[in-house]
């Protein structure tokens, strides 16, 4: 096996190993061979292209975080501000993009259980098996770090001085850190009170809800700071020692600014403090993680898939042919039951939910309710709609493709109804219900005069849906292809979908000014959707996967 530049680095802290009663030559040949297994591993953003003669693909996708960092950090270095900000909108986007590769990427790792019944009959204490483990996820995040500050880093240290660099690389490590252990106290959290496929399933809503609270952070680290005239002054707040971006913003701070508070040093305390804390506390809790880490092998048979009434109610309604409504039913249970499509498509409903009222929270810091309403802020509606396209093209995978021989055996004599029935349950279960409650929100913040226009846009939606699946891969039955092995992204027709609905609410914004406009609107989208419908299911066979 190959000897991984990672490892020799390692072997300078061989003697800080043993220290902790490691076996280090174990630990090491363990981690040598995850390293190399690892070649057959595609990360999740990659995951529509196969690994290639033995190279790491994560490795390969470096590039990608360089110029994550680079756009994502550097600009912010020259802004003529306090370290406070530039470098607290730093390193929120530096945990972001890490604690995102941690849920996506390598929860998997720090779950992975299959090396249980190889390793543990071997003379390799309990210790040593965690260590292996968590230096894997540490090795690959270090690169990660490394390549998302490596052009900020060398920026930074020409404007402000070596000391920010050396300052800037031992913040990152704390907070990639404290990331690690954190993400691992959670599932522990978890692992303590659920057991077999129920845990299996919450792993699936704990990971989407760290990626929507993420995504919701951004929000309060741009609260932090408020824009008078050209500069942006930093205001604490008592909610503030709950943002770890702060914490190392306001350490850099005090060192090169030598700016001394009390409030600054209880952040930049807290910023070194947890990060030991919890990792303190990870090592007590290590036994109880790793033996709770055996229900995920508990495999309990799941009870008979039962149809919710929900969708049961709109099966009867959409499907008027018995045999549609049963692949309607079908599809439900598929996405109701298909960990890995819920995995990716579930944060992106979450994402949809939270936008529409991020952009209206900011709006109404710069303008009244009342100019809201006269300046079409309803708009901000059609944000829940970019889930669309990209679960549209999820639609085709499944991680049971190989029982797309379901298809073939139906007795269904025109096959259209697989693809229709799929696309009517996606669209009741996924997009219906959270449209319903973020336009019944609207309604009670504006009032019952934007009714005409989220009808426009329920109307709007279903083309996008349609549109969606004209512009994919129409001649795939459903959940019939295996994610991993495709390699079709897809990311052209979501760009095409997304820019024909800016082009749909462009229409809708200047219809919405004349009399009778809407109506017009709406009479011409209703023949376009059944016109379309009509077309793209008429009686034609279509291709296998």
């Amino acid at each position: 096996m190959k000897d991984y530049k990672s490892l020799k680095v390692m072997d300078l802290f061989r003697v800080l190993f043993e220290r902790f009663d490691i076996d280090y030559t174990s630990m090491r040949r363990i981690l040598q061979l995850k390293l190399t297994m690892d070649t057959r591993r595609t990360p999740a953003m990659f995951n529509s292209q196969k690994p290639k003669n033995g190279k790491n693909q994560f490795l390969r996708s470096l590039w990608i975080y360089v110029l994550y960092g680079a756009l994502g950090m550097t600009p912010f270095l020259f802004f003529p501000s306090q370290y406070m900000f530039s470098m607290g909108i730093a390193f929120t986007v530096l945990m972001f993009i890490a604690m995102t590769a941690m849920v996506s990427d390598f929860s998997a790792v720090l779950l992975d259980i299959r090396d249980k019944n190889i390793l543990q009959p071997k003379p390799i204490n309990n210790r040593t098996l965690n260590a292996a483990k968590i230096m894997h996820i540490v090795i690959y995040l270090s690169m990660l770090n490394c390549a998302l500050i490596i052009v900020p880093l060398v920026v930074g240290s020409i404007r402000f001085g070596i000391l920010f660099g050396v300052l800037f690389m031992v913040m990152a490590a704390l907070l990639n850190c404290f990331i690690v252990v954190l993400t691992a106290l959670i599932y522990l959290f978890i692992l303590r009170f659920f057991s077999g496929e129920k845990l299996k399933d919450l792993i699936n809503y704990v990971q989407i809800i760290l990626t929507v609270a993420i995504m919701v952070g951004y929000q309060f680290m741009a609260r932090s700071f408020e824009l008078t005239q050209v500069a942006v002054t930093y205001q604490f707040a008592w909610w503030h020692v709950f943002l770890p971006p702060l914490w190392y913003s306001a350490f850099m701070e005090m060192v090169l600014h030598r700016v001394w508070s009390g409030k600054l040093l209880l952040l930049s305390i807290l910023g070194i403090l947890m990060p030991i804390l919890s990792i303190v506390l990870y090592v007590k809790l290590m036994p109880t993680f790793e033996r709770n880490l055996s229900k995920l092998l508990s495999d309990s048979s799941r009870q008979r898939g039962k149809i919710h009434i929900w969708a049961n109610f709109w099966s009867k309604i959409l499907c008027s042919n018995p045999q549609e409504r049963v692949f309607f039913n079908f599809a439900s249970l598929m996405m109701s039951r298909e960990r890995s499509f819920k995995l990716k498509a579930y944060p992106q409903i979450g994402f949809s939910l939270v936008m529409p009222f991020v952009l209206l929270f900011n709006t109404s810091r710069s303008f009244s309710l009342k100019a809201i309403q006269e300046n079409g802020s309803v708009m901000v509606l059609y944000f829940t709609m970019i889930m669309l396209p990209s679960i549209v093209h999820l639609l085709k995978f499944s991680d049971k493709y190989k029982s797309y021989w379901i298809y073939r055996v139906s007795p269904v004599a025109d096959d259209r109804i697989f693809y229709s029935a799929t696309l009517k349950a996606c669209y009741v279960k996924l997009f219906l219900p959270l449209f319903i409650v973020v336009s019944s929100l609207f309604v009670a913040i504006f009032s019952w005069g934007i009714l005409p226009s989220i009808g426009i846009m329920l109307l709007i939606s279903v083309l996008l849906l349609w549109i969606s699946y004209v512009m994919g891969s129409k001649e795939r039955y459903p959940f019939s292809s295996s994610l991993e092995a495709t390699q079709d992204t897809g990311t052209i027709r979501l760009l095409g979908s997304m820019l024909l609905l800016g082009i749909l609410v462009l229409v809708h914004l200047g219809l919405s000014h004349l009399q009778y406009g809407l109506a017009f609107y709406a009479v011409l989208l209703i023949g376009v959707i059944f016109g379309g419908w009509k077309y793209s299911f008429g009686n034609r066979k279509v291709k296998n996967a």
